[in-house]
């Protein structure tokens, strides 16, 4: 009988079961004759024990503990493991450290060894004891962190623990590092404004202190090369008497020297409640030798528009200071009692009133926190009128009357919350943007004051006298700024002044209309070569008279009342009311009794009492290469006349590159009119589609090879400021102080803390690859 063989398969070597670490699995399938390394630094303080089938025990070899690791496919991992002894669990290991002064320095024989995974780029980077200093410089700046806090025991423990081979600073150290960057990024920001195109605007801002020493802040506002607005915080000016004349005048003197603002100052904005008609004078003064654009002196801006807003919310709130007291003390009432609030919720319920707001006490240093508390709590007056039924302590209920008065006077507080909220937005407006706001508040307070309800006529009539002394001196920047806007131009202009003047509204519409050819003018007489380079009498000075013309003595330029041009004595051109050029006759040459020239067809203006061609279309100078003959008389020909003038004695018919007579042929053609200005082409061009995102700087940088004398215009005017205060203080009602530690620091310190914050938090340099150091 035949045995039948059954195949057996080969004897596989059985491999062991290996420790792994915390997160690492078991797999089934293992490959032969390979363990794998233990990597874990708790098998440092443990060994394997198999104590059964699939069972693994892990045994510490200080205290002969066993801790389960392995269960059959279970795997327990080590991060038990890793506390027993790192976290003194073990009795042994604890008792060890205990007894060994090393303990305390973390360089016990017994403390688990740490090992760290090597990460690219980072392993071989050498601690740098000088970039430290600068980083921890930067931090104390930009959070605001007292200089002493190198010198705090928590501090310096916990920069030891993150760095042994750290080495805290000292006070003075610090302090010097804080003023080296400051002198760095002032450095690169002076450079920057340098070169900037355009002029820069200022505002002041007054902060005081317990030892009643001032705090001047200046703040420069200006458009750079790519027509984006700018602003930043210049100088912190200490001056010893805030009240004196000279304390603003002095701050204003030290700005200009630091950032060499001589000659670029466009405008000044202040705040009235620390500036009155002998500031504001002494400040005139100032600007009227450092700018030679005055704009009949408007361009000093006396009040700031966050704050007169503010003075208005305040007086309002303070004239029904009663009412608004009684609803302070209800919201109190409810959110300082859980049991209040509780009952408050269930009426609130009951009532389905369907207002989302949550009633909340204010914080009466921001009228703003006063508003919404007032609106919350009006949208819950049913709430409040059934308390009194639920709470019988609860005896402070404002009336139904007084009630009906909160909420009128939370309308016009709402019509003041949006004028200034502009200002608390990510990004400073254009002055352009101004002009909706404020032509707004005029227009409602003029309506309202004149409404038949006496409580409203008698609440407004005060607002609206302290916001017409505000608008009367500002109106004519305001209305320029937005004139500068291609939506509005003129007709904005004219169409609410309209409503705010009636009938009497032709008269500011030319104000407006002549100043902003005024200023035109005086850019227009900037972008002229100097006088000297084409006057060749000694009769030739430039005088200004009024508001700021210039006044050519002997055959110059005179600006008069109307902002023209006119040549006295010697023949010229006269700008009439609209800034256009007056062409006497048949708008000829006009030759007077020095026998200066005017060819003023094509545009071109002869200043030169002896005979000098300036074409100022182009604003170049076309010298004149003889004189005319005396004694023509102004009823000759234009043709024969200018045949007289520019006719050579020889042979030649003509002068230089033979389109002299090309400039005649196209006065005559153009019917004596004179080419029109790139204001007056502007101005009557369309206006475009009025939508709310519309970038107005871009539409001017895309438009200022059309434009290119209004385009710099346009820069230093929608860059004017109208506030004097950050986002963070629009609400406030009242003035800035400074803290008992800052006004401890030495006046080169506090500024430096200050500028450098401002700097480095909107988009300064942040290279810190070169330091500068300062020592105290």
């Amino acid at each position: 009988m035949e045995t039948a063989l059954v195949p057996v398969a080969p004897a596989v070597p059985v491999t062991p079961i290996t420790p792994t670490d915390n997160n690492e699995p078991l797999s089934s399938e293992v490959q032969p004759n390979k363990r794998r390394r233990k990597k874990s630094i708790v098998w440092d303080h443990f060994t394997i024990e198999q104590v059964g089938d699939g069972c693994t025990r892990a045994c510490c070899m200080q205290c002969k503990k066993s801790f389960a690791y392995i269960t059959g496919s279970k795997l327990a991992g080590t991060s038990h493991l890793k506390r027993h002894i790192s976290m003194g669990i073990c009795p042994v290991s604890r008792q060890k450290n205990q007894q060994t002064p090393e303990a305390k320095t973390g360089n016990s024989t017994y403390e688990p060894r740490k090992r760290y995974r090597a990460a690219s780029g980072f392993a071989n980077i050498p601690f740098n004891q000088e970039l430290c200093n600068h980083e921890l410089a930067k931090m104390i700046i930009m959070h605001d962190y007292p200089l002493n806090i190198v010198e705090h025991p928590g501090f310096v423990d916990f920069a030891r623990t993150l760095q042994p081979q750290f080495n805290m600073v000292s006070f003075n150290s610090i302090q010097g590092d804080c003023v080296s960057i400051y002198l760095k990024e002032k450095q690169r920001l002076l450079n920057f404004i340098s070169e900037i195109p355009g002029r820069v605007s200022l505002t002041l801002d007054l902060w005081t202190s317990d030892q009643t020493v001032g705090y001047v802040f200046l703040t420069g506002h200006f458009i750079d090369a790519d027509w984006n607005l700018r602003r930043c915080l210049l100088n912190v000016v200490m001056v010893p008497s805030p009240d004196s004349e000279g304390a603003l005048q002095q701050a204003v003197v030290a700005c200009i020297s630091d950032w060499n603002l001589e000659n670029r100052l466009f405008a000044l904005t202040l705040d009235q409640s620390f500036s009155n008609e002998n500031i504001n004078g002494s400040l005139r003064a100032l600007f009227s030798v450092r700018n030679p654009y005055m704009f009949h002196g408007q361009l000093l801006v006396g009040n700031c528009f966050a704050r007169v807003i503010s003075l208005l919310a305040q007086e309002a709130l303070w004239t029904l200071g009663q009412s608004v007291k009684k609803i302070r003390d209800s919201v109190k009432f409810v959110k300082t009692s859980d049991t209040h609030e509780e009952t408050f919720i269930h009426l609130r319920e009951q009532l389905k009133v369907p207002s989302m707001k949550d009633i909340f006490i204010d914080d009466q240093t921001k009228w703003n926190t006063t508003y919404d508390m007032l609106v919350a709590a009006c949208e819950l007056k049913q709430v409040f009128l059934c308390l009194e039924t639920s709470i019988p302590d609860y005896k402070i209920a404002p009336s139904l009357d007084e009630w009906k008065q909160v909420e009128i006077l939370c309308t016009y507080l709402k019509l003041f919350f949006d004028a200034v909220n502009i200002l608390t937005a990510p990004t400073y407006p254009t002055a352009s943007a101004f002009y909706h706001e404020v032509s707004k508040v005029q227009l409602e307070l003029t309506h309202a004051a004149m409404s038949n309800d006496p409580f409203i006529s008698n609440l407004i009539k005060p607002l609206k006298e302290k916001f017409d002394r505000y608008w009367s001196d500002c109106f004519l920047v305001l209305a320029s700024a937005v004139v500068m806007d291609p939506r509005f131009k003129m007709k904005l202009v004219e169409f609410s002044f309209t409503r705010v003047y009636g009938d009497d509204a032709g008269i500011w519409i030319k104000t407006v209309d002549d100043g902003i050819h005024e200023l035109y003018l005086e850019y227009i007489a900037q972008a002229l070569p100097p006088p000297e380079t084409f006057v060749e009498g000694g009769n030739a000075s430039i005088s200004h008279e009024g508001n700021g013309g210039i006044s050519h003595e002997g055959g110059g330029i005179s600006h008069e009342e109307n902002g023209g041009i006119n040549h006295e004595e010697n023949g010229g051109i006269s700008h009439e009311e609209n800034g256009a050029i007056s062409h006497e006759g048949n708008g000829g040459i006009i030759p007077e009794e020095n026998g200066g020239i005017i060819a003023e067809g094509n545009g071109g203006i002869i200043s030169e009492g002896n005979g000098g061609i300036i074409s100022k279309g182009n604003g170049g100078i076309i010298p004149k290469t003889e004189p005319p003959e005396e004694g023509l008389s102004q009823e000759v020909s234009h043709q024969e006349t200018h045949l007289e003038e520019v006719a050579p004695q020889d042979h030649l018919i003509t002068i230089g590159d033979g389109l002299s007579d090309f400039e005649v042929y196209i006065s005559e053609i153009s019917g004596g009119q004179p080419m029109k200005s790139e204001l007056d082409q502007y101005l009557e061009e369309s206006l475009l589609p009025r939508i709310n995102d519309f970038d107005i700087l871009g539409w001017w940088n895309l438009n200022k090879t059309k434009y290119p004398t209004l385009s710099r215009m346009a820069a230093d005017i929608l860059s004017i400021p109208f506030s004097t205060v950050g986002p963070d203080s629009v609400f406030d009602t009242q003035r800035k102080n400074m803290d008992n530690y800052r006004s401890s620091l030495r006046p080169v310190t506090l500024e430096a803390l200050i500028c450098a914050k401002d700097w480095l938090q909107y988009g300064a340099s942040r290279d810190s690859s070169s330091f500068v150091k300062m020592e105290f």
